[in-house]
């Protein structure tokens, strides 16, 4: 059975890997918008994605703060995963907000 500081472990990394999931999710839903020419839904897509990436980096945040107070975190492979997910959603957005750029671009070119 784990103790306290192993369960709060476990559910940090799994937070963690819930909102990171779900910026990167909400950004290939961005994309999609995007490749349909509605950019209003992608932007409200890529903000829901930004929203999540908060609740993730506040998830990392704890996971360090806790650290640099000597409460040192078990390193697990759940832990890793979680910090991957995290560095794939921050990519994830920024080339989706690039891809939408690039659709933008298109359209207007179209109708000109």
């Amino acid at each position: 059975m784990a103790d306290n500081n192993e369960e709060q472990q476990l559910m940090q990394a799994m937070g963690l890997i819930t909102n990171a999931g779900n910026a990167k999710s909400l950004a290939m839903e961005a994309i999609h918008a995007a490749h349909s020419d509605n950019f209003d839904a992608a932007q409200a897509k890529i903000d829901e994605a930004n929203h999540a990436l908060v609740e993730a980096h506040n998830m990392q945040t704890k996971m360090l703060t806790a650290e640099a107070n000597g409460h040192h975190t078990q390193l697990t492979l759940l832990t890793v995963h979680s910090q991957d997910h995290l560095m794939t959603a921050i990519t994830f957005i920024d080339l989706a907000q690039e891809l939408i750029s690039v659709y933008k671009k298109l359209v207007a070119t179209k109708k000109i």
